[in-house]
């Protein structure tokens, strides 16, 4: 058995296709959604995310703005800014790209951001609304998951559901969009045990967990749904390319479904990243 291929980049294309409508649609009542990125230092991978935003942004017509601060700045000022973005009008979604440098506490910046801008979902007022079960924002590499599941027609009700990883942005969220569907969920972490043992019993396996080919044939349970949302660069003497936390290669063979690093997660991450802030904007204009 070779595994069908999710094929996020497709499905991302196909969503901001209707993106397009939907911007147009709000232009002609006078309203244009705009995305606000904050960019604090140099790291590099931050600088190409952020740059991937706002060319996603301007490719379907939401405003954005770019503001972008030395790796040494006074937190207090990037707090200013988004008092100021919290009120702008023109604004609809605040974006704080991190990891921020050492002198921030990153609770009080997302805390600072107004709720209903928080377009990556990570605000503990939004948190709380997703563990309710009636999220304003759901975080966007999550909420991609969840549509390329729709996409690959996986029904959850009952199945068996594992997330590698708890993070913030990703593990956590994603177990709660799992378990809200109707799936029983495992999260499994640096301190499982027997970690294989529980990624085998999964119908659907998640893996965030930042290493590159973690996740083997042998602990994938035969025609699972393999959700690989690892990005992870390989040093120079294994070829300097990107890969996830899947071995693909060989997971493929025993997965019946399966994303590809790159291709699968990442494209859908930013495009949801539009979803919410358009959204954003049109509650806006019903409130």
């Amino acid at each position: 058995m070779t595994a069908q291929l999710i094929d996020g980049k497709a499905l991302a294309e196909t969503l901001r296709a209707s993106f397009k409508d939907r911007v147009e649609t709000l232009a002609r009542q006078g309203k244009h959604p705009g995305l606000a990125v904050i960019l604090v230092g140099e790291n590099p991978a931050s600088q190409v995310y952020v740059r991937n935003k706002v060319a996603a942004c301007e490719a379907v017509g939401v405003h954005s703005e770019k503001i972008v601060y030395p790796a040494d700045v006074n937190p207090a000022a990037v707090l200013a800014k988004i008092a100021e973005l919290n009120l702008a009008p023109n604004i609809h979604g605040i974006l704080v790209q991190l990891p921020l440098p050492r002198q921030f506490d990153e609770d009080i910046i997302l805390k600072a951001i107004a709720a209903e801008k928080d377009v990556d979902g990570f605000h503990a007022e939004n948190v709380g609304a997703l563990a309710q079960g009636n999220p304003r924002f759901i975080p966007c590499t999550p909420y991609g998951v969840m549509k390329m599941l729709e996409v690959g027609k996986v029904d959850l009700r009952g199945r068996e559901a594992v997330v590698i990883g708890r993070s913030n942005i990703v593990g956590k969220p994603m177990a709660l969009l799992l378990l809200n569907a109707g799936a029983t969920v495992t999260v499994c972490h640096s301190q499982t045990r027997d970690l294989a043992a529980h990624t085998r019993r999964a119908d659907v396996l998640v893996a965030a967990v930042g290493k590159p080919r973690f996740v083997t044939a042998d602990m994938v349970k035969p025609g699972a749904v393999v959700i690989d949302v690892g990005i992870n660069r390989l040093p120079p003497e294994e070829g300097g390319k990107l890969c996830g936390d899947v071995d693909f290669t060989n997971v493929r063979e025993v997965a019946a479904q399966i994303t590809p690093v790159p291709g699968g997660v990442g494209p859908m991450t930013i495009t949801m990243l539009l979803a919410n802030t358009i959204e954003a904007a049109e509650r806006e204009d019903v409130a």
